[in-house]
Parts: structure tokens; C-alpha cells; sequence
């Protein structure tokens, strides 16, 4: 773990100090004290500052290294079998997740016990109804094919730019790298003005990355003062449940893909990795995280530019290993503190959705709250049940996006290793 890893680790751990002891700052109406919230006032923009620096240099980063990696596979046959293998990957940790949560779930069994006539149980759903009812997500529905054909092409790709639509902007970064491969040399200074825009972004990431520590410590403690500690203990056993399915598929499952796919130590990459890992923990955003994961995977792990500029942008936006686990056991959750008992049938539907949702849901504000009210449509549970679990979904919100991070990187490791040894393509 190098200098800068440690510093944000001091920073998130810091920040959960200062934020548990503004927390205990309330008053009668259950609101932060004047003196607590004026503090909360001063640091909660130091965060803010941080996300939007790092979103800030996204899309410019991911047009240039996509274009770069394109010009590096040289060969459309290539390309397509660095994709399917890159997408065969990352549908397969996916549903793995899934899996793993609903057994989870299962076993510990955190909604039973749950009473929904408590007059406390009964305001949280009070809460989650009127949320649904803000976010107004009752429009949505699972993405299905077609939506995510119309999701990849984009109709105005500045328009998909400056709306942050991942998908839109990839697939015209790969299909402008393609016709510039197919040009040739004529394409030449188009390619030098792409390799330099990219070594600009990587080191403005770079420079970004030396208030990394203020913005983990920021943002800290602005979710533990807004959250309490009061609320952990009422959902323990729920939050308990979450991150032992993400504890073991993140130091089981990935290293194990790792170890017998990419023939690398986990420990190895986790090292390298480290500093973009706690960036995601405190930022709870994989795609503000992007550009310092690609910075640390290119630099630290040794990774090659054209694996990482192609896998992570596409990682980063599809695959989401945390966020479906969490989306798996959330909505066995409200199943069990309704009574509800899912059949297979109907446990496997939620396999299906929330593997879809994750995928479809990149672009979309609270993506988080919105996968999980769709993945409860599909097997016929309230939406307001998502009001059980607000109070902690923001922490969990940081564990699950470090997750995801996490697959994002084992998965540029495995497709390099399937590089180096031709499985796709010389």
C-alpha cells in the first residue's frame, strides 16, 4: 500500500470520527445542533469539490483511451474477441454476486422478525413511499434489449456527453478508433491528438489525486453525521448480511477468478489498486473513481494501456458485482419483512433483473434506488419496502461501489493474461 493509499485511509477513518461526533450533536426535533451543522456546512463541500473534479475529467478520458486502446488491438477480429471475452467476464461475476447474496439472504435470514405494523417500521415505509413518489420511478421498468440498443447508439453524442450516458459515449469512442484504424495513416494526427489528450487526463488525475485524502475525509464524515450511529443498530443483522456476501465474493470469488484465470497474486494487485479501492469507498461512485483505477492499473499493476483503456470504461459502466449482490439481498429483505416467501421460480427472476438492471441503470440518477424498485416490480413487492433500508443504504452505497471497482480491476487482469498467452488473437 503506497503513501497516498494510506492518506485516504486516514482521511475516511477521520472523517468517522468527526462524523459520529457531530452526529451526536441533535436536537429535540432530531435535526443537527447549530454549532454541528454549521461544521457539516463547512466540510460537505470539500467532498462535493472532490466528485466533481473527478467527474469533471470522465468523459474527455474515456474518449481518448478508448480511441488509443482501439488503435492498439489494430484488427477488428481482435477487438471483438477482447469484447466477447471482456463481457463473457463480466456477466459471469455478476451473476456469481447475485447468486452468492440470495444465499446469503437465505441463510441469515435478516427480515424475519421484522414487524411492519411498528410505529417505527411504519414511518420508514411512510419514507420510501414518499421517495418513490420524488424520484418518480414509477415510469421505469426493466431495460430490455431494445432500450439498450437505443442506450448504446447515441442520436447526439454531445448531448450523450455532456449527459454523462457511458454507454453512448464508448460505443463511439470504439467505432471512431475502428474507422480511424481503418483510414491509416491519413488518421496519424488525429491519433497523436488522442494520445496526447490521454497522457493530459492521466496526469490532471494525477494532480486531482493530491486532495484525495480532504475529499475521503469529507465525504466521511458528511455520510456518518447525516446517517447516526442510532440507525446501524436497528439494522444490523441486514447490514450484516450485505457485506458478508460482498466480504466473500471479494476475497473468495475475484481472486480465485484471478488466480486461475490471470495466474497473478490477488494480494499483488490489491496493492496496486489500493489507492483507486479506498477513493471508491469514500466517493461511492465507480465512474468518478475511472480515471485514478486506470491511473493505478496502468502504472502500479503494470497492466497494458490497450486492456485497460478498453475493460475498465466498459466495466465501469456494465458490470456492477456489489451492486447486484446488494440489489439481490435488499429485495429478499422486504420479501421477508412482508412474510413473503419467493420461490425459486420468482428468486430466479430477481437473478435475471437485477443482472439486466445492473447493466441498463449507468446513466441514471440514484441508480442505486432505482435498480432495486425495479427488481421489486418483477416479483411483485411493495416499492415503499425500500424504506427499510434508506437509513443505511449510503454506507452500504461505499462498500458495494468498492466492490465493484474491485471486479472492474481482477477483470483487466484476466483479459491481459488471456492477451498474453493468444486466446484472443495475435
Amino acid at each position: 500500500m503506497n503513501k497516498l493509499a494510506k492518506y485516504i485511509i486516514a482521511g475516511i477513518l477521520l472523517g468517522l470520527v468527526v462524523g459520529l461526533v457531530l452526529s451526536k450533536s441533535v436536537d429535540e426535533a432530531g435535526n443537527l445542533s447549530g454549532g454541528a451543522s454549521f461544521i457539516l456546512g463547512c466540510i460537505k463541500p470539500l467532498g462535493e469539490l472532490f466528485i466533481r473534479l473527478l467527474k469533471m475529467i470522465i468523459v474527455p478520458l474515456i474518449v481518448a483511451s478508448i480511441i488509443m486502446g482501439v488503435n492498439s488491438v489494430g484488427s477488428m477480429g481482435r477487438l471483438g474477441k477482447i469484447g466477447s471475452i471482456t463481457i463473457g467476464y463480466y456477466i459471469t461475476t455478476t451473476v456469481i454476486a447475485i447468486l452468492l447474496g440470495l444465499v446469503c439472504v437465505n441463510v441469515i435470514k435478516p427480515g424475519e422478525g421484522v414487524k411492519i405494523d411498528d410505529p417505527v417500521v411504519s414511518q420508514q415505509l411512510e419514507v420510501g413511499s414518499k421517495t418513490i413518489e420524488e424520484k418518480n420511478f414509477q415510469n421505469y421498468s426493466a431495460p430490455t434489449l431494445t432500450t439498450l440498443m437505443k442506450d448504446l447508439i447515441p442520436a447526439n453524442i454531445v448531448k450523450a456527453m455532456a449527459e454523462g450516458q457511458m454507454l453512448s459515449v464508448i460505443f463511439f469512442a470504439i467505432v471512431f478508433g475502428i474507422v480511424m484504424v481503418s483510414v491509416g495513416d491519413k488518421a496519424r494526427p488525429l491519433l497523436d491528438f488522442f494520445r496526447a489528450l490521454d497522457k493530459v487526463m492521466m496526469t490532471l488525475t494525477n494532480w486531482i489525486m493530491y486532495i484525495a485524502p480532504v475529499g475521503a475525509f469529507a465525504l466521511m464524515t458528511t455520510t456518518v453525521a447525516s446517517a447516526g450511529s442510532s440507525v446501524l443498530g436497528s439494522l444490523a443483522k441486514y447490514m450484516a448480511t450485505v457485506l458478508s456476501g460482498l466480504t466473500i465474493h471479494s476475497i473468495v470469488v475475484l481472486p480465485l477468478m484471478l488466480m486461475i484465470f490471470a495466474r497473478i497474486s490477488p494480494l499483488k494487485l490489491l496493492a496496486a489498486v489500493s489507492p483507486a479501492l479506498a477513493t471508491a469507498f469514500s466517493t461511492a461512485s465507480s465512474a468518478a473513481t475511472l480515471p485514478l483505477t486506470m491511473n493505478c492499473l496502468e502504472n502500479r499493476a503494470k497492466i497494458s494501456e490497450s486492456t485497460v483503456s478498453f475493460v475498465m470504461p466498459l466495466g465501469a459502466t456494465i458490470n456492477m458485482d456489489g451492486t447486484a449482490l446488494y440489489e439481490a439481498v435488499a429485495a429478499m429483505f422486504i420479501a421477508q419483512a412482508y412474510g413473503v416467501d419467493l420461490t425459486i421460480a420468482e428468486q430466479g427472476l430477481i437473478v435475471l433483473t437485477a443482472t439486466l438492471a445492473s447493466i441498463g441503470a449507468a446513466a441514471i440518477p440514484s441508480a442505486g434506488l432505482f435498480t432495486l424498485v425495479i427488481v421489486l416490480d418483477a416479483v411483485k413487492l411493495p416499492s415503499e419496502g425500500i424504506g427499510l433500508i434508506l437509513a443505511v443504504d449510503r454506507i452500504l452505497d461505499m462498500c458495494r461501489t468498492t466492490v465493484n471497482v474491485w471486479g472492474d480491476s481482477c477483470g483487466s487482469a484476466v483479459v491481459e493474461r488471456l492477451k498474453s498467452i493468444g486466446i484472443t488473437g495475435k
